[in-house]
């Protein structure tokens, strides 16, 4: 995204949105994970325009704060 990118969705007080390339480099998994997740519902939320899938950075942020883990790795002993 380019400072005119930017400074378009700055005007008009738009959120960035990520088409899934970008969310799959994001997340560092490959694309068909991310259709896998969808199909199980356990993707980000996403705004469909025809056959483009885009994902809202806040969605984003919020869905993986949700898949933090609590309780810290586990042990060798209890996998």
């Amino acid at each position: 995204m380019d400072a005119v990118d930017n400074l378009t969705l700055e005007l008009w007080g738009l959120e960035r949105l990520l088409n899934i390339n970008e969310l799959a480099a994001y997340l560092r998994v490959p694309v068909s994970t991310i259709y896998e997740w969808r199909t199980k519902g356990q993707a980000p939320l996403a705004h469909r325009y025809g056959k483009h899938l885009t994902f809202a950075a806040a969605d984003v942020r919020a869905w993986v704060a949700a898949h933090r883990e609590t309780d810290g790795p586990l042990s060798a002993a209890s996998r």
